[in-house]
């Protein structure tokens, strides 16, 4: 039997060259429990990526995204992720955790290590593979200067 296709749009939000991860809740039974990803969220029936973008980082941290782009779109088998990125226009102190355990403005050198630390969690935590693959994938081509 298939799978239905499932959609999910993702959100690289950056902010004086640093980028937005959010500790993912630990609990078994969600998909990279206790591991750094970035923000974002399933597609409602009928709903465009762009849309679940906005209304998940609502949800999430309170915050209105605007100024968007799509970066890539990527299916791997059942899953298609639609991946934009934004500025972070506020300090993350004006944001609200409303989803997951922790988040965190973390510098490129933290995505390379694959592995950063929470103050919530009181320890170091990994990267969620693919949403590390993403950021680095991204700061190659958005910001050359340092190379992964």
């Amino acid at each position: 039997m298939i799978s239905p296709v499932k959609e999910v749009a993702i959100a690289i939000l950056y902010r004086e060259n640093k980028f937005l991860l959010q500790l993912r809740d630990n609990i078994h039974t969600i998909i990279h429990p206790g591991c750094w990803a970035l923000f974002g969220g399933h597609l409602e029936t009928g709903e465009t990526p762009e849309s679940a973008l906005i209304r998940e980082i609502q949800e999430e941290i309170d915050y209105q995204i605007t100024d968007f782009h799509k970066f890539i779109c990527h299916q791997e088998g059942n899953i298609i992720r639609h991946v934009y990125y934004a500025p972070l226009k506020v300090e993350i102190k004006q944001l609200t955790l409303k989803e997951g355990w922790d988040f965190t403005l973390a510098p490129p050198e933290t995505i390379l290590q694959g592995q950063c630390y929470s103050k919530i969690a009181k320890q170091m935590r990994f990267f969620a593979p693919f949403h590390r693959q993403i950021l680095l994938d991204f700061y190659q081509i958005h910001f050359p200067l340092i190379k992964a």
